[in-house]
């Protein structure tokens, strides 16, 4: 059973805890499955790539790595602030996200 995610590829997030505290990126994937999320330009490693076709250099790359969903916090599109969020039901019955500190409405 996959855990319950409000994330979705695109938000913004703001990082609360780990190397990268305090850093805001967008989300590229998320990994529901895993409880995970990457982030754009966070939680980054080095890793060591071998020549091949498509990178006939090789060398070292950086590659963001996945962290917790419960280590980063949506950041509102109305307020610009990382805010909780909850759930509301539109008049045609579809749920949308909502920003606990301002109300506004996000996708």
């Amino acid at each position: 059973m996959s855990p319950k995610t409000f994330l979705r590829k695109g938000d913004e997030v703001v990082v609360l805890s780990g190397k990268d505290k305090g850093k805001r990126g967008k989300i590229q994937r998320v990994l529901a499955h895993e409880g995970t999320v990457i982030v754009e330009g966070v939680n980054l490693v080095k890793k060591h790539a071998k020549p091949t076709k498509n990178n006939p250099q090789g060398g070292v790359i950086d590659k963001a790595m996945p962290l917790s969903t419960s280590k980063v916090m949506l950041v509102c599109s109305g307020c610009g602030q990382p805010a909780r969020i909850g759930r509301d039901r539109n008049p045609d019955g579809s749920l949308v996200r909502v920003c606990k500190k301002c109300g506004h409405q996000m996708g």
